[in-house]
């Protein structure tokens, strides 16, 4: 919207042909979610807690978690919220990519809503049931990726794959592209969610994982260094920075009051609407594969459920990890709950060098 309203200013008042730079926009969509998410917090605080949204633990759960009853969840309407109205401000709204971002993480927000809302109302923590969610979150994917491949968001190759390290293995997934960009979305999203047991785990997560595909975003987006890289070029999808931006400075706001001890969480509405968008951009600019090695800390901590119910229910009760996800597993070896986050932040930072790096490394 800003740039829409002030760049045809440009020859009048000095300065304001920045607001054509990506770069510029993607800062500013940052530093205003995160001033957002600093101002609004404690009224959203004060509110939740007003309206006794108090999060419920599970008693099968670590035991010192049960310290944490009470305390305010759906915060992730505040991540949403800011999000949103930075990316309204700041962003190209010609571009069809960042409306079809905006509804993966509102729709996906939205379930999530809908999953607290009931575990509220339940006064338990369990909300929807899996069928419920997994039916709502793909109808959601569905009707992103046909708005994708319908207004040809992901460039002309649409079907074809870019599989890091190498330059020109890029296999096409022909009729199976929306079933893949379903798992995408609805993996990313459930991955995220399970991440998030520990205060400020997925909020800094998250944050990292923007950050490097905001700068992938931006890569795929621009011609020439698209080709100098050797990665698919999208069209516009360097505009997808400053979504990634607005997401990364909502994430490192809300940390300020998610951090331990939490004085909110974000709840299956921000996990849900987080992981949907990250998903819905990674499938855009055709960085999907590459998410695995970024999101290697979501992909971790999905593994660790995925072996420790297969191995439950095919192993006789046999289990592999303490309990899963796998944060709870190194909980129950000894570890401190801000040494376990602190060190997963790290993994994170590392899986998303190495996944830079394989622009390069090819």
């Amino acid at each position: 919207m800003l740039p829409w309203l002030l760049y045809p200013f440009r020859d009048l008042v000095p300065g304001f042909s920045v607001f054509r730079y990506v770069t510029f926009r993607t800062a500013m969509a940052a530093a205003t979610a995160m001033v957002l998410s600093l101002l609004l917090g404690p009224w959203v605080i004060r509110t939740l807690t007003a309206l006794k949204m108090g999060q419920h633990i599970r008693d099968v759960g670590p035991e010192h978690h049960q310290k944490k009853a009470g305390t305010p969840t759906m915060g992730g309407i505040l991540i949403l919220l800011v999000i949103t109205v930075s990316t309204l401000l700041w962003c190209d709204l010609k571009n069809g990519a960042i409306w079809v971002a905006l509804m993966a993480l509102l729709g996906f927000g939205t379930v999530g809503a809908f999953d607290d809302a009931q575990k509220l109302l339940k006064k338990q923590n369990l909300g929807l049931s899996s069928w419920q969610k997994m039916a709502l979150l793909t109808g959601i994917s569905l009707v992103v990726a046909w708005l994708i491949l319908h207004f040809g968001l992901r460039g002309s190759t649409t079907s074809q794959l870019s599989v890091p390290f190498f330059k020109n293995f890029r296999p096409d997934v022909g009729v199976f592209l929306i079933p893949w960009i379903w798992l995408v979305m609805v993996g990313t999203s459930n991955a995220v969610n399970l991440t998030d047991g520990l205060d400020g785990l997925a909020t800094g997560g998250t944050l990292i994982v923007s950050l490097t595909y905001a700068i992938l975003a931006y890569v795929v987006g621009h011609v020439k260094i698209a080709a100098y890289l050797v990665v698919p070029h999208v069209p516009g999808g360097a505009e997808l920075s400053v979504f990634m931006g607005a997401m990364a400075g909502a994430c490192l706001g809300f940390l300020w009051y998610n951090a331990h001890p939490a004085e909110v969480f974000m709840g299956d509405t921000g996990s849900l609407g987080l992981g949907g968008a990250l998903g819905t951009v990674a499938v855009i600019i055709k960085q999907e594969v590459l998410l695995v090695i970024a999101g290697g800390l979501f992909v971790v901590e999905a593994v660790s459920v995925i072996l420790q119910v297969g191995s439950f229910k095919l192993r006789g009760g046999k289990r592999i990890f303490r309990m899963a996800p796998f944060h709870h597993h190194l909980e129950l070896g000894g570890l401190q709950e801000t040494k376990v986050v602190i060190r997963m932040w790290i993994t994170a930072i590392v899986c998303s060098i190495l996944a830079l790096s394989s622009l390069k490394l090819r």
